[in-house]
Formats: structure tokens, C-alpha cells, sequence
């Protein structure tokens, strides 16, 4: 792979703004980030018209784009679909996330993500399983009927990726003793969500392992005088939290609540998007149920949200806007936070020497304008 450099941007090297100068690409990492008239002559550059080059985005939880929904596409080609939609948008990283399904359809899902991994589709970086270990009372759009509880063969099974990362989010008031250990034991990353455990539940999770919250505030016990629930156990155990960003899952007042409790270093931007990012259409079937698309939103038949059709560039632009933080900010939360979330920060979520060279340019705007994955212009 040849060397080449980028510049005419302002770069977001390792949390500061560096202007007049170069980022320079060899073998898929970034090899130096260095005043612009340094340049060794013959190196072949591409001289971007302003904006800003950053990391690039790395969301934990995409549940389809392109007009692909990962449950109803668990194959290398639906990831493939799904990794391509969104980066358009800036997203160089990702984990496909499949809603609460029957074990078979998620072994399909993991065999796919390693096979993806292992054919180097561009992006994926592992899987998130969302379910199916949910307390029905708060089950948001997921199928009850296929709720399980974590048992043995269980947890097998959400432990059988071979490549990348794993994610499970689960209630741990459904979970017996010991179960959370077992998963984070074999290397999985465990989070609590759709869940009606208080703070002690979620006390006793953490002491298991438990280190994240699924989209906070979302379909989880709220935070009282005398019972914190589960966002008061979020705040104060210092777990990091998805949060999405469009405006409707979450007021902008109580995300900026969060926000000032818990800093950006404990949330990460997510979009639980849905197969509409990057396709036009009204709506999709989610199972047996229509979901609607509305012009911000995405609702089943009851008027429930249903995931959403947020794409990573624009929940930056809300958090910048809503959370009332500067760009850099609202990019640490999409990229750097993510990438420690899931013990990546040696290879991603920053502008660095010896990361890889996963970046987005946006424009003044903050629209995207270019996406690398690896050095390879997308």
C-alpha cells in the first residue's frame, strides 16, 4: 500500500485541533501527523478544501442500513450492505446488532460476523446481540416470545464469536448468579438494558463485570429519591452509557443532564439505526410488525420508537447543538469512548502515530466529505 498524505484540514490529532498540517498514511496507519511544509517532496498528498479530518465514528449498535435489517440478513453480504450505508455517513467502525431472536438465527449472526471479519469487510469489528435475555416489561420493540433466560447453552452460544468483539446486552435482574461473570469470563462485553433492575441489581451486575449501560434512559428504571434505578446507577457506578442523539429517544435537557454528570468520557454516541439510513423507503417489517417512518422518527404500530433512523455524522451535529459541546467533544464521544468501551483504544478512536488510519473529513457544516478505513478511501 503506498504512502500518501492528507491535508488542507484542520486535524483532530489525539483530542487537539492541529491547522497547517499534514496526516500522513503508511501500510493502513497513521505514520505521522506533521507541519505541512515538512512534507518530504514526491510524497503523493490529497489536499482537502477546509473542513475538519477525524477519527472516524465507531458505533456500537446498527441494526441495518442500506435497506438490510441484520436479523432478516445475518449473512457476510447483509453485513457487508449494512457496514456500506453507513459509511457514508463516517462510520469506519461498527458491530451489526441483532434484536432479540430465536438461537439459531443468532448463531447464523455470528458465524456471519466472523465471516465478515475473516473477508475483511470493511469495518466490522464484531457483533452486538441485543437480547435475548430482556425482561418483557420493558421489551420496547423486541419479540418477547423470543426472550430466553441465561443459561448454559446460552451463554455458549452468545460466547461462540471467534473474531472481534462481542457486546450483550441484557436485564440482570433475568440473570442467575454468576452469569455475567461467565460471559465476561470468555471475553464478552456485557451491558444492561430493556431492563426493570434497580441500583442494587445493577450493583451487583458491576461486581460481576457488567462495565455498560444500552441507550440510557431508554427502556430502563428511571432515577427516583429513594430508588436511583438504573440511570442513577449508570451515573453513579461511572458506567458507559449509549445515548442516542436525535432528539426524540431522549430530550435534550435530560441528555444534557447526563452529560454534566457524567462527562463525555462515560457516554458514546450510538444510533440503533435501522434499515432506512441510507435507503428511501416509508417504512420496513421488523418480524410481523410494520414500522412506520416518520420525518425524524420510526414508530411501530402503537406508536412506540423503533430504533431510529439516525446516522453517526448528524448525532454528532445534534450532540454539538443539544448537548451544547464543541465538535471535538462530541467526536470523542463517537469515537474515542467507543473504541476504550470495547478495549480498542491501541488501534482506534483517535488521530495518532501507530493508529489505524480510520478518518472522516467533514465539511464546515459538518457534513461528510471523504471516509478512509485503514488508509483506503471508501
Amino acid at each position: 500500500m503506498s504512502s500518501f498524505a492528507i491535508l488542507g484540514a484542520r486535524i483532530l490529532a489525539d483530542g487537539r485541533w492541529l491547522d497547517s498540517h499534514a496526516l500522513v498514511v503508511e501500510g493502513g496507519e497513521i505514520a505521522a501527523i506533521q507541519p505541512a511544509d515538512t512534507l518530504p517532496p514526491g510524497l503523493r498528498a490529497e489536499t482537502r478544501a477546509g473542513g475538519h479530518l477525524l477519527p472516524g465514528f465507531l458505533d456500537t449498535q446498527i441494526n441495518g442500513g442500506g435497506g438490510v435489517l441484520f436479523n432478516d440478513h445475518p449473512t457476510p453480504e447483509g453485513i457487508a450492505a449494512i457496514a456500506a450505508a453507513h459509511r457514508a455517513f463516517g462510520t469506519t467502525a461498527l458491530l451489526p446488532t441483532l434484536i432479540s431472536d430465536d438461537p439459531d438465527v443468532i448463531a447464523r449472526a455470528i458465524a456471519a460476523v466472523d465471516a465478515a471479519i475473516e473477508a475483511g469487510v470493511p469495518g466490522v469489528v464484531g457483533i452486538h446481540i441485543e437480547g435475548p435475555c430482556l425482561n418483557p416489561v420493558k421489551r420496547g420493540i423486541h419479540d418477547a416470545s423470543k426472550f430466553r433466560l441465561l443459561d448454559t447453552e446460552t451463554i455458549d452460544l452468545l460466547s461462540a464469536l471467534r473474531k472481534g468483539r462481542t457486546l450483550v446486552t441484557l436485564a440482570p435482574e433475568c440473570t442467575p448468579p454468576g452469569g455475567i461473570a461467565e460471559l465476561v469470563r470468555r471475553g464478552v462485553i456485557v451491558s444492561a438494558g430493556h431492563s426493570l433492575a434497580g441500583y442494587d441489581d445493577i450493583a451487583r451486575a458491576v461486581a460481576e463485570g457488567l462495565s455498560g449501560v444500552t441507550h440510557l434512559y431508554n427502556t430502563m428504571t428511571q432515577l427516583g429519591s429513594r430508588e436511583p434505578g438504573m440511570v442513577g446507577a449508570a451515573i453513579d457506578l461511572h458506567l458507559k452509557s449509549g445515548l442516542i442523539m436525535d432528539g426524540h429517544h431522549v430530550h435534550p435537557a435530560s441528555a444534557r443532564a447526563a452529560f454534566r454528570a457524567k462527562g463525555a468520557d462515560e457516554l458514546m454516541l450510538v444510533t440503533d439505526a435501522m434499515p432506512l439510513v441510507g435507503h428511501a423507503a416509508n417504512g420496513f417489517a421488523l418480524g410481523d410488525v410494520w414500522i412506520s417512518a416518520g420525518p425524524d422518527t420510526l414508530r411501530g404500530p402503537d406508536g412506540a420508537l423503533a430504533g431510529s433512523n439516525l446516522d453517526m455524522a448528524r448525532a454528532v451535529r445534534n450532540a454539538v447543538s443539544m448537548l451544547e459541546i464543541d465538535l471535538a467533544t462530541a467526536c470523542r464521544m463517537a469515537s474515542a469512548v467507543p473504541a476504550a468501551f470495547l478495549g480498542m483504544s491501541s488501534t482506534h478512536g483517535a488521530l495518532a502515530p501507530g493508529r489505524r488510519a480510520d478518518m472522516v473529513h467533514l465539511d464546515e457544516s459538518l457534513m461528510p466529505k471523504a471516509v478512509w478505513i485503514a488508509g483506503v478511501r471508501a
